[in-house]
Parts: C-alpha cells; sequence; structure tokens
C-alpha cells in the first residue's frame, strides 16, 4: 500500500517517503474520497522535482512489493485499484515503524547537554572576539598600521602626524648626503637631490595607507613587520645629467688592431670593455637612494669587434709584408718610391664589422710623398695668353700639359704591399691635360685693339712697390664674353709672401699703415680703363675721402676678402689687359673690338662739410694733416655706340665724400 505524505506539510530533499510493511493479512484502506484525491494532487504539484523523483521510486517499489504478496493484476500487468469503500466505513491508518521515527544521529548530539555547552562558548568567544576586533580597530584609529617600516624608520603604530615628523627628520637629510656608488671596479659618490632625487611625501603615505580591516591581518601584524618602500619624486632631466656624467667611469673597449713602431708591425690585443646601464641605473637610484647605503650601479659589457685570431692572420698575411720591402714607381726620366717607414705612415686598420681586420691606405698621404719626387717628369698645363709685338696684341700658344694622374697610379698599390721585393715596381699613368684657353680659341677672340686706358700717378716708395706687385700679377689677364673679373678673386691673398710690403692707408679718415697700402690706386686705374671700354660695373666702392690724385666720383678702393672691384665683359668678344707701372705712373690698357664711345661728365661740388679737429699724443702714431673739407659730387657716363650714333646708356652716380679730420700732435 502506498504511503501518502500527510496534507499541508511541505516536501523537501531531506524527507523521506514511509511505507506499511507488505503483508497478506494487513487491513486495506478505505478508498480516498474527492477531497483526497484533490489534495494528493496539489501536494503532488507542490513537490520539488527531487521529492517527485523520490515518490516515483517509492511507487515502483510499492508495485513490487504488491507483486510479492500475491495482488493480481489484470491481463495487460496494470496495477488493481483499490476496494470501494462502503458509506461510512474508516479504514485504519497505515503506521510507520517506531524506529523510522527516531529523529537523525546529529540532531541528537546537538540537542544534548554537552553540545550545548560547547555551543554556548564557541558563541561567547566569537563575540568576545569581535568585541576586541572592533575595540582595536577603534583605538587605532588616527595610527600608523602595525608593524610598519618605512626605510628602517619605524612608525608602526604611531599617531599619523608624529610618525610624519619622525619620518622627516630622518629622511629628509638624505637627498643632501653623498651616496657612495660602485661602477664595475670603479668607485664614486653622487648626491641624490642633485641628482633629481627627493621624498614625494603624498605618495609615501599613499603607499603605507590606513587601518587594514582583515582582522587576519591586524592579529599577524602583533608579531611582524611590514616594509614600504618610499616614493621618489624624480627630476627627469637632473637625473639623465647625473646618469651621463657617470660615464666617464666607464670601461671603453679597446679593439684589437695592428700599428706601427719604428716601421715594424705590432699587434695591439683586444680588451672588453664595461658601461654603465643607464636605464637599470636609474631605476636602481630612484627605489634605493633613501636607503642611504652603498649600492652597485648595473653596467653591461661592451664586447670587442675583432678576434684575436683575425689580429693574429693580418699580422702575419699583411702588415708584415707591406714593410717588408720599398715600393716604386716607373716615371717619364725617373722613379718615385715609399720606403718601409714611408708605408708605415699610410698603412693603417679597422675592423671589417665580421670579426677580423681591413687594411687601409691613406692615398693622400701616398701622393704626397711620391708627388714631389717625379714633379720635373710632369708638363704643365698652359693657357694661351697675348704679347705686344710692333703695338699690336699677337697669341702665346698654349701648352697641352702631361700630368700623373695618382689616384689610377695607386690603384695597384695594396697588390704591391702584399708581393715580395721583385714584384712591388709599377709605372707611373700620365694623362694628357687641355689648358682652359687653347691657341685657336685665342685667336678667335676678337682682341685687336685698345678699348679704354688710364693712367695714374704721385705715388713713390713703398706704395710703388706694391702697385707694381700687383700690376704685374694683373698684367695678360683675359676675360671671355659674359665673363666677370673680380680683382681679388684674381690675385689671391695680398701679404707678405706675395711680395706685398707695409704702406700708408687712410683709417677713418687718418694716416695709417697696412700691408698692401697703395693697391687702391691700382684699383682707381684699372676701374677707370674699364669704364672708358664700356664694361659693365659689377661692383666698386669709393673711398670715404676724397683723394686729390684721384678724379672725383670715379674712384675705387679695395681690402684684401672685404671690398672688391669687380666689371663684366659685356661685349662679344674677348679682352686682354695690360698693366704696367714704374716708379711714379701706372697704366692699364684693356685690349678687344672697340664698338663704343664713352663720355664723363663731372658735376658740381654740393653740400660741403667742414672737418672736425682730432688732437693725439705726440710720437709715432701720430701724423699731423691740416684736414679738408667734406662734399657731395656726381658723374655721368655716356656710351654712344660708335657704328650708328646712337646713345647706348647715361648713368649717374652720385657721392658723397666724408671731411678729412684736422689731426694736431701735441
Amino acid at each position: 500500500m502506498s504511503a501518502v505524505p500527510a496534507a499541508g506539510r511541505e516536501s523537501n530533499p531531506q524527507s523521506t517517503l514511509r511505507f506499511a510493511p507488505a503483508a497478506a493479512s494487513a487491513p486495506q484502506e478505505p478508498a480516498q474520497s474527492a477531497h483526497d484525491h484533490e489534495t494528493a494532487a496539489y501536494t503532488a504539484s507542490e513537490r520539488t522535482p527531487a521529492t517527485q523523483e523520490t515518490t516515483a521510486y517509492a511507487h515502483s517499489a510499492q508495485s513490487a512489493a504488491n507483486q510479492e504478496s500475491g495482488s493480481a493484476d489484470d491481463e495487460q500487468g496494470a496495477p488493481r485499484p483499490p476496494a470501494p469503500r462502503a458509506p461510512g466505513e474508516r479504514r485504519p491508518i497505515s503506521r510507520q515503524p517506531e524506529e523510522s521515527k527516531k529523529r537523525p544521529e546529529f540532531l541528537e548530539i546537538m540537542r544534548s547537554p554537552k553540545a550545548r555547552k560547547i555551543g554556548f562558548a564557541v558563541g561567547a568567544l566569537f563575540g568576545l572576539g569581535l568585541l576586541g576586533y572592533v575595540a582595536d580597530l577603534a583605538m587605532a584609529s588616527g595610527e600608523v598600521p602595525r608593524g610598519v617600516v618605512v626605510a628602517g624608520v619605524e612608525i608602526g603604530g604611531m599617531d599619523k602626524s608624529a610618525a610624519d615628523a619622525r619620518l622627516r627628520a630622518e629622511l629628509d637629510g638624505r637627498a643632501g648626503r653623498e651616496l657612495p656608488v660602485t661602477i664595475g671596479d670603479v668607485q664614486t659618490t653622487l648626491v641624490p637631490g642633485s641628482a633629481g632625487l627627493s621624498v614625494d611625501w603624498d605618495g609615501t603615505w599613499d603607499r603605507i595607507g590606513g587601518q587594514p580591516l582583515n582582522p587576519i591581518t591586524r592579529v599577524t601584524s602583533l608579531f611582524g613587520t611590514e616594509t614600504v618602500e618610499v616614493d621618489t619624486a624624480v627630476d627627469e632631466q637632473a637625473l639623465g645629467a647625473t646618469l651621463d656624467g657617470l660615464r666617464v667611469h666607464d670601461r671603453p673597449t679597446v679593439e684589437g688592431t695592428i700599428v706601427f713602431e719604428n716601421a715594424q708591425p705590432v699587434a695591439v690585443a683586444p680588451v672588453p670593455g664595461r658601461v654603465l646601464d643607464a636605464a637599470a641605473a636609474r631605476d636602481v637610484l630612484v627605489h634605493n637612494w633613501v636607503a642611504g647605503t652603498p649600492m652597485n650601479l648595473p653596467v653591461v659589457p661592451a664586447p670587442v669587434a675583432v678576434r684575436q685570431d683575425a689580429i693574429d692572420q693580418a699580422l702575419q698575411q699583411i702588415a708584415q709584408p707591406a714593410v717588408s720591402a720599398p715600393v716604386i714607381f716607373d716615371g717619364k726620366g725617373g722613379k718615385a718610391q715609399l720606403v718601409p717607414e714611408q708605408i708605415a705612415t699610410i698603412v693603417s686598420f679597422a675592423p671589417d664589422g665580421n670579426g677580423g681586420l681591413t687594411p687601409r691606405i691613406d692615398q693622400k698621404v701616398a701622393t704626397d710623398l711620391l708627388a714631389p719626387q717625379l714633379k720635373q717628369s710632369e708638363v704643365e698645363p698652359k693657357d694661351a695668353t697675348f704679347t705686344l709685338t710692333g703695338g699690336k696684341p699677337t697669341v702665346v700658344p698654349s701648352v697641352v700639359g702631361d700630368k700623373i694622374n695618382w689616384q689610377k697610379t695607386l690603384e695597384p698599390l695594396a697588390t704591391l704591399l702584399a708581393a715580395p721585393a721583385p714584384q712591388r715596381t709599377a709605372p707611373a699613368v700620365y694623362e694628357k691635360v687641355e689648358p682652359k684657353l687653347t691657341t685657336e680659341a685665342a685667336a678667335g677672340l676678337g682682341i685687336v685693339e685698345p678699348m679704354g686706358e688710364f693712367t695714374t700717378g704721385g705715388f713713390s716708395g713703398p706704395s710703388g712697390v706694391n702697385i707694381r706687385t700687383v700690376a704685374r700679377k694683373v698684367n695678360g689677364a683675359v676675360v671671355k664674353p659674359g665673363e666677370t673679373f673680380s680683382l681679388n678673386e684674381f690675385t689671391g691673398p695680398r701679404g707678405t709672401a706675395e711680395g706685398y710690403v707695409e704702406s700708408g692707408i687712410i683709417d677713418h679718415g687718418r694716416p695709417s699703415k697696412a700691408v698692401g697700402g697703395g693697391i687702391s690706386q691700382f684699383a682707381t686705374t684699372l676701374y677707370n680703363a674699364a669704364y672708358f671700354a664700356g664694361l659693365e660695373d659689377t661692383g666698386h666702392t669709393e673711398h670715404s675721402y676724397y683723394i686729390s690724385r684721384y678724379p672725383a666720383a670715379r674712384e675705387a678702393t679695395v681690402f684684401d676678402g672685404a671690398i672688391d672691384l669687380s666689371f663684366r665683359n659685356n661685349t662679344a668678344n674677348g679682352i686682354y689687359i695690360e698693366a704696367s707701372a714704374n716708379n711714379s705712373e701706372v697704366t692699364v690698357r684693356i685690349w678687344g673690338t672697340k664698338t663704343v664711345e664713352v663720355e664723363s661728365i663731372t658735376g658740381e661740388r654740393t653740400k660741403p662739410t667742414k672737418p672736425k679737429t682730432i688732437t693725439l699724443p705726440k710720437g709715432e702714431g701720430c701724423i699731423a694733416t691740416e684736414g679738408a673739407d667734406g662734399f657731395t659730387v656726381s658723374d655721368t657716363r655716356v656710351i654712344t655706340d660708335i657704328a650708328t650714333g646712337r646713345e647706348v646708356s647715361r648713368t649717374t652716380r652720385t657721392v658723397k665724400y666724408d671731411p678729412i679730420p684736422i689731426v694736431k700732435c701735441e
């Protein structure tokens, strides 16, 4: 017979359905009423899945019990429904055995007096612990957590204000103290504050934090310490500069190589180096400086680039054969050689990037040693020029040069240095060098007659020396059509090495002396010759003070490397400059093909200005002068075409001359 749970009892996974013993003599219960079926259905619908599963298992067990007791099934095997109950009939309720009504064993244990005492004790202990935790947390409010140590300073359990004061007293001074550091095998010091390191107090207190809430942490803090790292404020620029300064203690790598001592090759063994690891050193300093204890800064090895075996190989196969005998170059009518002592100055060795050594030859030094030995065998190229024969210019033929090409000559030098003595000779390579102005080109320049000339005088002594020197330099210059002539560029430096001497000049209105004085007179003469030849003025500067031997507003001064005189050949033909000077006069004549006439119109002197008086102490540095008035004047150049008579151009230039001071020596 199936057991039905009591109506209204909530079924749960811990409940177990109880069954009456299966026996043939057991009285049958009366059939359930409609109300009973509804209650059973409602109860079944409220069961949890686990309860329903248990109930299904119970029905299955009951079916098996019925079969064993001889209950009959219909032909299809379906269970027989219970017999109908007569009106007023009450069927006996199935009672479970007494043993099934017993409580679970653990519940019985918990209800024992001993268990209840233990429970009360545990509860009391928990309550006391909770009260102690709350009291400890309240009492520690405003204090540093227990056991905290910052940079060796114990502040655990202290009032935060007192702890802050103690920390500052202990740590503030450390930024200004010298900190010993070791870099490899070098010991030195640095000052953290100067290196941009200081305590970040806000960050440090953030690291320390507040009271821990975890009760286990609070208990363990009674028996240990917690080290808190100082938070560091970093001035990256200052720290970077300090680390860069520490690089003086790096040990640079000694690269293996070969050097020559007294023309003998010597092997230099490679020695690895070591350098400061700046990034790692930064981290070490930032995290450990405040401790104030000596520290090692990280270094990294600096490996060598050349192997020892490669050095030995280069010594035996390249260096030693190179200086074993002279190297000879055969020239036209002579020889040039490099002896072992000279070879040692042109051969060097460098890493090849693969662990070996590669030889290098300084060809410039080799050329400087060899070229003078064969200089007499060379022919310098010469441009065609002109000479005056019977008052007319004639062409002086050009000369084709025959020069040694030293770059090509030295191409086999590396092979020669590795060869034995009988095979260490090679020919010098000569090449033809054409002149810039050939004979044919000069003949076609149309230089046939004077175009313009000018003469100045009134010089003597040192000025005359300089004027004659520059005249010889410029004489014979040829300017092709479209080219520009520059006096400074053509003559080059004008110093004592070039034959110039000290002579008189005008310096800020006062007489003075300088090397090259007097050349401005040659410049004025050249300017006027070009002026009357109708050439284009491309740059000139007048004197600041008027000099009476020069035409007003039509003169020029020059200064080596600063003030220049230049003009352009704007004709269709070439020009030839003839310059000559004697003891008192200098003349410049420009030859070419004359196509224009030039007229100079000098204006009236206007706007006169009186000189100032300067008084200087007597002596060699004082030269007395009477001075002169300043004024303004203009010059107009009118150019007319000879063939047509048409005016080609009219150009006016106005010049203001300063007054020459009156100098008194007293």
